[in-house]
């Protein structure tokens, strides 16, 4: 994973099979359609309605692990965990699951860390972005700007009105230009792992009628604490530990701690639907 340390991200080719990925493109459409249960935003389609009709209502399904049994498996996947016992350390957990969908037509996202949104500080954020179609320059495929990680500064963030991006606010006032950026494209069944110091953005989906959906999952060091959230009543927010968790290897020294229930599945908003500012 040498270029991983360096660049601050890597390409893992082939990690799922044809099989698996074809697996996760139903599941897709399952939660897209409700039939896996409530997520926050979905309308349940009509039987009649196909598949990709009703997914390209959405950008991004957010937490689709808590109702799809194929999602979960795909966060503890062996080949997955493999990679992050060697760039973590031995103990790992999830916090996060995202799938993208993003239609033609659909926005990116703008340039941003994700260490910004999930606070570990123990530098072990990584994420996992697992690519189910082919991901192109043209259908919005991840762009890094390489060893952006390396300084381990969390720069500031702003609200936007580009039409280009969704919701999420964007970084700014780093020292990277734009014509540093790397698009990475892969394959279907291939994955990108990147430290959450990276800056990464992702461009609207401008190719013809089709998706760029991809399952992106989040993971930490499990020996630390997770500052995600308000500090507990009468506590301080050093203290304060996300319990939201899965462990996908190793042992959880704060198991004595129980797991909560705290996140529920839900549609991110893209610009359609407003951005409730």
């Amino acid at each position: 994973m040498l270029d991983f340390h360096r660049d601050g991200y890597a390409v893992l080719p082939d990690l799922l099979t044809p099989a698996e990925v074809e697996a996760l493109r139903a599941e897709t459409a399952a939660l897209c359609r409700g039939d896996r249960g409530p997520v926050d935003g979905v309308t349940p389609a009509s039987p009649d309605e196909p598949d990709d009709d009703v997914i390209r209502r959405y950008l991004c399904v957010h937490h689709p692990h808590k109702l799809s049994s194929v999602m979960a498996a795909a966060q503890r996947h062996p080949a997955v965990v493999s990679v992050l016992t060697n760039v973590i350390g031995p103990d790992v957990k999830a916090m996060q699951s995202m799938l993208f969908v993003k239609a033609d037509g659909k926005p990116g996202q703008a340039w941003h860390q994700d260490e910004f949104f999930i606070p570990t500080r123990d530098r072990s954020l990584t994420a996992v972005w697992v690519a189910l179609d082919d991901a192109t320059v043209d259908n919005g495929c991840l762009w890094v700007l390489p060893g952006s990680h390396r300084p381990g500064v969390i720069y500031p963030n702003r609200e936007h009105d580009d039409p280009r991006w969704d919701c999420t606010a964007e970084s700014y006032g780093f020292p990277y230009r734009d014509a540093d950026a790397v698009p990475v494209e892969v394959p279907a069944g291939s994955a990108v792992v990147f430290n959450g110091y990276l800056l990464h953005r992702s461009l609207p989906n401008t190719g013809p009628r089709g998706f760029r959906r991809a399952l992106v999952n989040h993971y930490m060091s499990a020996s630390s604490l997770l500052p995600w959230g308000k500090a507990p009543a009468g506590g301080h927010f050093a203290e304060a530990d996300y319990r939201d968790v899965v462990l996908v290897a190793g042992t959880d020294p704060y198991a004595y701690k129980g797991v909560e229930d705290l996140s529920h599945p839900g549609i991110r908003p893209d610009r359609e639907g407003g951005c409730d500012r």
